[in-house]
């Protein structure tokens, strides 16, 4: 699911826009949703540093020490791939904001025709990156998550069952089908599970099994037949401990 957030310094306009958005998820069978809003920028750049979305909707003058372009350019220090869409009154805003990788630029008064023209384009432009894996398309009814939501990949029977932080996906499919349009994080680490070797926070070696990062203490098993193989990635991978210290080895 596509997470959407929203800054306007004014409460109403930001109500509107959530309401439109919804509208337009619901007409064309987008899974997205609202999940954050707020009229203060602050508030905005501390949820986007600690939670993950997919698209930012940013008022650029929001009355506040930080203008949109100010925060823009702050997310961007640590997310470059979140999509940006400015909404402003002042036009000749619309070339300062483009300097920060932004995805559109729409003019209010804002209307559901114009948004929808930009949240189609967007989903588009989605799929197309879903090649070059910041997204996962799981079947034909706009059902996308992005790659780094998801902890593993369970094969159920003729399903396979994607779990992430909040929720699972399911979606009839095979691992030879998918495992061509998975990025090189997803290991195979059992024969019923593919695991996104970024997200792992922990490896118990006597149970075999791999803990992941978040709340919801998400894990799943190792393999004999895979275990040397995920070791190995695992020593090599950047995003993990390189000698595997962190490694926990008690019952």
């Amino acid at each position: 699911m596509l997470g959407f957030v929203l800054c306007d310094d004014n409460k109403a306009n930001l109500d509107r826009l959530a309401v439109m958005l919804d509208s337009i998820f619901m007409q064309y069978n987008i899974n997205a949703k609202v999940i954050f809003s707020s009229t203060t920028p602050e508030d905005i750049l501390t949820y986007v540093k600690s939670n993950t979305a997919d698209v930012l909707f940013l008022d650029i003058d929001l009355k506040a020490e930080l203008s949109g372009i100010d925060l823009a350019n702050s997310i961007r220090k640590f997310n470059k791939s979140i999509y940006i869409i400015f909404t402003s009154a002042h036009l000749e805003y619309i070339l300062i904001a483009y300097k920060c990788k932004t995805f559109d630029f729409i003019p209010k008064p804002i209307c559901i025709e114009r948004v929808s023209e930009t949240i189609l384009r967007l989903v588009e432009d989605i799929n197309a990156e879903t090649s070059k894996s910041l997204f996962i398309r799981l079947d034909n009814k706009n059902t996308i998550i992005n790659q780094d939501h998801v902890r593993f990949i369970k094969k159920d029977g003729m399903k396979l069952v994607f779990y992430t932080n909040t929720r699972t996906y399911e979606t009839y499919n095979s691992f030879n089908k998918i495992s061509g349009t998975l990025p090189s994080n997803f290991v195979r680490c059992h024969k019923s599970y593919i695991a996104n070797i970024n997200k792992i926070s922990n490896i118990n070696t006597n149970s075999n099994e791999i803990i992941f990062d978040g709340k919801s203490n998400l894990k799943c098993d190792i393999g004999p037949k895979y275990k040397n193989n995920l070791m190995e990635v695992l020593k090599n991978n950047g995003n993990f401990t390189n000698n595997l210290d962190s490694t926990d080895n008690t019952e």
